[in-house]
C-alpha cells in the first residue's frame, strides 16, 4: 500500500492519499453550492434540493474528517485501521479491538490522536445542532407561555387566535405544535385563504422543518464562511417554506394561498417560528402562480443516487486508502 506520510528532515509530509479528501471537501464546500443555488430546478422541485444540501453537508463532514485522518496517521503498512473501522461498526463498538492484535492498548498515541481529530468534526456539528435545538425550544417556550396569556384557542380553526391588527400567520414547531392567526388576517382572508395558509403551516410541523432550519444553523456555525455553509443558511428555510407551499397546494387552489400569502406578507412572526409571509413571500406567490412542470421520477432517482454516490466517496475512501495504525 501506497503510504500517506513520510518523513522528510524530520517532518511529516503528507502524501497523495489526502489529495482525494481535500478534491471532496473543494466541490462539496465550495463548488456544487454555488451551482445549486443558480439552478432552476431547485425551486421547482423543493424537497428534493434540501435533500441534495444535506448530502452535500454530509459528504463535507466525512471528507473533512478523513483530512483530518490522513495528516495525522502515522505510516504503517497494514489495513489495521479499516478493519478497525469495519468491526466498529459492524458489532456497533462491541469489537471494536477484536482486530488490532494488541487490542485497543495497541493503538500508537497519534493513531488515537487521528482518531480523536477525526471525530471532533461530527461531535462539534452535533454538539452544535443539539445547541441550536434547545435555544429555539427555550425561546418558543416563553413564547408559548406567552399566547396562553393573550390568544385565544379557536378548535374550529385548530389553531390559536392572537388579537393584532396587522395580519400574520406562523407556527410553533416541535414538542406541542400550534399554529398562530392574528385577527387581522381572519379579517381580510377568506375562508378558502384562510384554509390555506393554515395547511402550508401545518405542513412545517409535520415535516418537522425546524430540524433542518436547525441543522443548517449549526453547520453554518461550524464551517463558517464556507459557500455551502453560508449558503444553506439561506437556501434551505427558502426551500422548506416552498416545500410546504407544495403540500399546501393538494388542499387548496393557487389562487386562494397567492392570495392569502400577498395579505399575511408584512406579519411579523419570533425568529423561531415559520411564518407564511415574510421576505420569500413575493418570490413564492411567482412560483405559485406560474405553473411549472416537475422534473421526472428517472431525473430525481438518478440525481438523488449521484449525489448520495459522492457523499459515500469520503467512506470509500476511509476504506480503500487510509493507512493503517501503527502497532506499539
Amino acid at each position: 500500500m501506497t503510504v500517506l506520510l513520510g518523513y522528510s528532515g524530520g517532518l511529516l509530509v503528507p502524501g497523495h492519499h489526502v489529495l482525494p479528501p481535500l478534491a471532496i471537501a473543494l466541490v462539496a464546500g465550495v463548488l456544487l453550492p454555488r451551482a445549486l443555488s443558480r439552478s432552476n430546478w431547485a425551486h421547482r422541485t423543493p424537497r428534493l434540493a434540501v435533500t441534495v444540501w444535506i448530502l452535500l453537508g454530509l459528504a463535507l463532514i466525512a471528507s473533512v474528517s478523513l483530512t483530518a485522518l490522513q495528516l495525522l496517521l502515522p505510516t504503517a503498512g497494514s489495513h489495521h485501521l479499516s478493519r478497525f473501522t469495519e468491526a466498529c461498526v459492524v458489532s456497533g463498538g462491541a469489537q471494536c479491538g477484536s482486530l488490532l492484535p494488541n487490542g485497543l492498548a495497541g493503538v500508537g498515541t497519534r493513531g488515537w490522536a487521528a482518531l480523536v481529530a477525526a471525530a471532533s468534526v461530527p461531535a462539534a456539528f452535533a454538539v452544535t445542532f443539539v445547541r441550536e435545538l434547545l435555544s429555539a425550544r427555550r425561546q418558543r417556550v416563553r413564547h408559548a407561555d406567552l399566547l396562553r396569556l393573550v390568544g385565544s384557542r379557536r378548535p374550529e380553526l385548530g389553531a390559536t387566535v392572537l388579537e393584532h391588527d396587522t395580519p400574520a400567520v406562523y407556527c410553533l414547531p416541535g414538542r406541542g405544535p400550534q399554529v398562530v392567526v392574528s385577527s387581522g388576517a381572519l379579517e381580510v382572508l377568506t375562508r378558502q385563504q384562510v384554509t390555506a395558509v393554515l395547511e402550508h403551516e401545518r405542513a412545517h410541523i409535520a415535516g418537522r422543518h425546524h430540524l433542518l432550519v436547525a441543522a443548517a444553523g449549526a453547520f453554518c456555525a461550524i464551517f463558517r464562511g464556507l459557500p455551502l455553509a453560508r449558503l444553506a443558511r439561506t437556501e434551505v428555510p427558502l426551500l422548506l417554506e416552498m416545500a410546504a407551499d407544495d403540500r399546501a397546494l393538494r388542499r387548496c387552489s393557487r389562487d386562494a394561498l397567492a392570495t392569502a400569502l400577498y395579505a399575511v406578507a408584512s406579519g411579523q412572526a419570533p425568529d423561531m417560528a415559520f411564518a407564511a409571509g415574510g421576505p420569500s413571500a413575493v418570490l413564492r406567490m411567482r412560483r405559485i402562480l406560474t405553473p411549472h412542470a416537475a422534473c421526472s421520477p428517472t431525473l430525481r432517482t438518478v440525481f438523488v443516487a449521484l449525489t448520495a454516490a459522492a457523499a459515500l466517496t469520503p467512506l470509500v475512501l476511509a476504506c480503500c486508502s487510509v493507512p493503517g495504525i501503527s502497532i506499539d
